[in-house]
């Protein structure tokens, strides 16, 4: 529509990609004003995890408006933060044996992270904060200076301080711990000790990078032992994205300190919290807030999805189901196109497929919207193309719109490999 290119502002990027206007949305589709239908495996950059406009979380919400439940109230005590903690408590934290206070900062990830990294600071005294390459932790001037991507960066329009960067784990063949490890025992070093160190267990925007149970356990020895704070970035990853609740539990660690947004609000409302061990709960009253750190609305939504999702592991075995379905077409693709696609990335559903280019994805998924799938790249080059579908979608649905990316391969792929020959 005229009135987008007329006012909206260059920054938008999304809809640079999929240049149709959308009207409705349910579950896995997305529906346009001439009734287009699209699956959906975007989901909000994470966002959507339950789906579009989840029938369970939109009579919760209904139900809740419908009797003048409260709307904004900062952070005040309401009835809806009390059956949110509670669900969290009784769903999420208990049944993992995890002791951590529950902080609502700002709605977005990136105040969730800057709040994480302030307390971290605040907790410890030093100001220093370890991120690695490829992170990717929000745009706001702190949560910048531990993203990697230039991009981003090239965005801040000053000097971002105060981080050192490491290799993230299997970047280069280069053992980041072991460098890590080594500096922080020399007084030579020129490394100062730092406050906290803080990873996604699985990098989104950085390319689908896992990082190993392995590695991540010697992670936590190496911060515990040098009283360093270690922060998991569970924006992204987190919400059950990668099979369970959180991202690290694979690993059997227990972070000082947790981040939660996107989907945590069940709904696709805005709510970020952040999670910590009790004897770092040092805040006085009012040094980090924000006049909506309180959305009762994510509230319900959020409360009604953990009940309604986590009170067993039925839901982690779908995702887990439907994680295997993506991993076969991933792994046939690899086969069939060797030269064309070079590694399958992440895990969960949080998968992808590497491409010999940027350019490559870009065309592919060119395709694929084409065709009826909206789905995105990620990685420094673009590189990754990601399948990042609803948690709650059907067998049959995700096999449609993995017939349609296969079905863009097939299209797209002569032309690729022609011109790479």
């Amino acid at each position: 529509m005229d009135i987008f290119k007329q006012k909206e502002s260059n920054v938008m990027s999304y809809a640079k990609h999929f240049p149709v206007t959308f009207t409705q949305a349910k579950g896995c589709w997305l529906y346009t004003q001439d009734e287009t239908a699209y699956l959906d495996f975007l989901s909000g950059a994470g966002a959507l995890n339950y789906g579009h406009n989840n029938a369970i979380l939109k009579q919760a919400l209904l139900d809740y408006i419908d009797k003048d439940g409260l709307t904004h109230g900062l952070d005040l005590h309401s009835e809806a933060k009390a059956d949110f903690l509670s669900a969290m408590q009784r769903y999420i934290l208990a049944p993992r044996q995890f002791d951590y206070k529950v902080q609502f900062t700002g709605p977005t990830g990136t105040n969730a992270v800057e709040a994480a990294m302030k307390l971290a600071r605040k907790v410890t005294g030093r100001h220093t904060i370890v991120s690695f390459t490829n992170g990717f932790h929000g745009c706001t001037y702190g949560a910048l200076s531990v993203t990697g991507n230039s991009h981003h960066r090239g965005g801040a329009g000053m000097d971002l301080n105060g981080v050192t960067r490491l290799p993230y784990d299997g970047y280069a063949d280069v053992n980041g711990l072991g460098l890590f490890e080594t500096m922080l025992a020399d007084a030579s070093s020129g490394l100062d000790k730092p406050a906290a160190v803080i990873l996604e267990t699985v990098q989104g925007e950085g390319g689908l990078n896992v990082a190993s149970n392995s590695w991540l356990q010697r992670l936590e020895k190496l911060c515990k032992s040098n009283d360093i704070l270690l922060i998991v970035d569970d924006i992204q990853a987190g919400c059950g994205r990668t099979g369970t609740f959180f991202s690290f539990e694979p690993a059997d660690i227990t972070p000082d300190i947790v981040t939660l947004s996107k989907s945590i609000g069940g709904y696709g409302l805005p709510l970020a919290i952040v999670l910590y061990k009790p004897q770092y709960d040092v805040w006085e009253p009012g040094e980090h807030n924000g006049t909506f750190r309180g959305n009762n609305h994510a509230f319900v939504t959020g409360a009604k999805a953990l009940e309604a999702y986590w009170k067993n592991d039925e839901f982690s075995q779908h995702i887990n189901a439907r994680s295997e379905q993506v991993a076969k077409t991933i792994d046939q693709h690899l086969k069939n196109y060797r030269g064309l696609f070079i590694a399958h990335k992440g895990r969960g559903l949080m998968q992808g497929i590497e491409c010999e280019s940027g350019e490559a994805a870009e065309r592919i998924t060119e395709q694929c919207f084409k065709q009826g799938l909206v789905i995105e790249t990620a990685g420094p080059e673009d590189e990754v193309i990601k399948f990042f579908c609803p948690l709650t979608i059907s067998e049959a649905e995700l096999a449609q719109g993995l017939s349609i990316f296969t079905r863009a391969v097939a299209h797209i792929a002569p032309k690729l490999m022609k011109k790479a020959s």
